[in-house]
């Protein structure tokens, strides 16, 4: 739209002119009081609260609910019993059903029903003898799951763990701060006034300068946060790397099969010979770094950043992590509360799986995305947008739209 807008008036600069000097002539003619009558009727500013998110305490037998940094209202549970274990990890609600009646367990009552996973696992008003004793749900009394269901939206996110967990304040680079476009200006000069009659006429062209500003579009989805997710990705076969390589150099490598056959050694071979290199048709970690280089090859980057929006994939790129053999955990990084044009927000995080991995902080350390990706996602942000570090899998699309489930246990 703004393009649009700009494109019209540098194509048609009369009407930009005929557009400002109506505006200026109509202020002109705006009373004093009524511009006050004017401001006092504006509409106030919308007050953001902190993003609700559910921590589940397996071990502590416990739910917390916490808005941002805050815990507003706690309850004890009743998770899985012994061979139905609850399973732990991160999981967003993805149904949500006042009155339900279980599909595998005898059609049992399930009130106040909200779903964390479609194969079976969910929160629900439950009988609590004070110890686990579900088929694997999450129980909670009655009076908490009303209160809860009549606070939650389908997408917000419940995080499952075995011992106790809290969310804490965050402040890291890689975690992207909201973008905020520039606004486009359009002078009105002297010049430009005294070019048009129509404005001569009613505009003085030596006491005015007048600009025109173009807010920039705002965002149809700042309400909906985003779902993002960073995990390794399996490097590249090592074998079909060479041959390809080969292949492009003119050494005949045979079919980009990952063999390391007659064919494949006989092309290491006659590129040995021709870099002067010892002739051994052996491959080496020296030779496959020499190889890499004359073919200007330029090793992948190893993880993949996914976003999903209402449960559906909207974005992707690649991303970095160093040290990728060692281990990574579960950490879930949350955007808190901001309002379009705000500049910057706070981040805050949660553990899934304790310190495996090392601290929030030692994660994102390791973690390197591209300028233009970082831009992206700045682009994109929205209060209550979370993003998922880990090394373990996620559940993929089922058909019946999911978030990134990750399963920690």
């Amino acid at each position: 739209m703004l393009s649009n807008m700009i494109h019209n008036f540098n194509r048609h600069p009369g009407n930009l002119v005929r557009f400002a000097g109506a505006a200026l002539l109509s202020l002109a003619l705006v009373s004093g009081a009524a511009a006050r009558d004017q401001s006092a009727q504006s509409e106030e500013a919308p007050i953001t609260e902190p993003p609700m998110h559910v921590l589940v305490s397996i071990g502590d037998q416990n739910i917390k609910v916490y808005r941002g940094l805050d815990l507003i209202e706690t309850s004890p549970i009743s998770s899985g019993k012994r061979g139905h274990t609850t399973p732990t990890g991160v999981f967003s609600i993805l149904e949500k059903r006042r009155k339900h009646f279980s599909n595998l367990y005898d059609s049992a009552p399930m009130p106040f029903m909200q779903r964390l996973t479609w194969s079976g696992i969910a929160l629900h008003q439950g009988r609590l003898p004070g110890y686990p004793a579900s088929h694997g749900c999450i129980r909670l009394p009655r009076a908490f799951a009303k209160s809860l269901f009549s606070q939650t939206d389908r997408g917000m996110q419940v995080i499952v763990t075995r011992d106790g967990a809290q969310p804490v304040a965050v402040s890291h680079s890689v975690l992207p701060q909201p973008f905020v476009p520039e606004t486009q200006v359009a002078s009105l000069s002297s010049r430009t006034i005294e070019a048009d009659e129509a404005l001569r006429g009613a505009i003085r062209p030596d006491t005015v300068e007048a600009s025109l500003s173009v807010a920039p579009e705002k965002n149809p989805n700042f309400d909906l946060p985003l779902r993002m997710i960073i995990t390794p990705q399996s490097a590249p076969n090592r074998i079909m790397v060479l041959q390809k390589l080969l292949n492009q150099m003119g050494f005949n490598a045979g079919p980009v099969d990952g063999v390391m056959g007659r064919k494949t050694r006989a092309a290491i071979s006659l590129f040995q010979e021709g870099a002067e290199l010892p002739v051994t048709g052996n491959l080496t970690d020296a030779l496959e770094a020499r190889i890499q280089a004359d073919a200007g090859y330029e090793k992948p980057q190893n993880a993949m950043l996914r976003i999903r929006r209402k449960f559906r994939d909207i974005y992707a790129a690649p991303v970095t992590i160093k040290d990728i053999d060692s281990e990574l955990g579960t950490h879930v990084f949350t955007a808190l509360d901001f309002k379009e044009g705000d500049s910057s927000v706070g981040w805050m995080s949660v553990s899934a799986e304790g310190q495996r991995g090392g601290s929030a902080e030692d994660v994102l350390n390791r973690i390197v995305i591209p300028e233009k990706v970082a831009h992206k996602l700045s682009e994109m942000l929205t209060p209550g947008t979370s993003l998922t570090i880990t090394n373990r899998n996620f559940k993929r699309n089922t058909g019946l739209g999911t978030d990134f489930v990750v399963i920690t246990r």
